[in-house]
């Protein structure tokens, strides 16, 4: 097995406008898994497009701690500072807007399905500076 086909595990895509998250589940070669975060963000510089990326490891051991820490801050926003702002106004806009997902719609496929799970980055025109 090559070594980018063991390392995928899982991918889960959330895209937000001009930024996407990646979470990526992975594997290391002693067939240990963790979780890694993909913040990618398109911007234009010099007439072209770019995506600039920050990624986050999370080891299995420290699962249930970020999980509870990151559920507290959110909750911390959504109920003590911003209680008053309408969080759910933003659920599904960007996918709706998307032909891809308007396709998937129209032929009753499900999103997400593991034949489309492949190496996020693979094909994609991101450039790492």
């Amino acid at each position: 097995m090559q070594r980018e086909d063991r390392e995928m595990i899982f991918s889960k895509r959330v895209r937000a406008g001009k930024r996407t998250y990646f979470f990526d589940v992975r594997a290391t070669r002693s067939n240990d898994y963790y979780l890694t975060v993909t913040e990618s963000r398109r911007q234009q510089r010099d007439g072209e497009f770019i995506y600039e990326k920050s990624k986050l490891f999370v080891y299995k051991e420290d699962f249930n701690k970020f999980v509870e820490a990151l559920q507290e801050t959110v909750d911390h926003i959504k109920e003590e500072l911003l209680p008053e702002f309408d969080y759910d106004q933003y659920d599904n806009q960007e996918e709706e807007s998307s032909p891809e997902v308007a396709a998937k719609k129209d032929s009753n496929q499900k999103d997400d399905t593991p034949d489309e799970k492949e190496d996020v980055f693979s094909n994609s025109e991101l450039k790492w500076e």
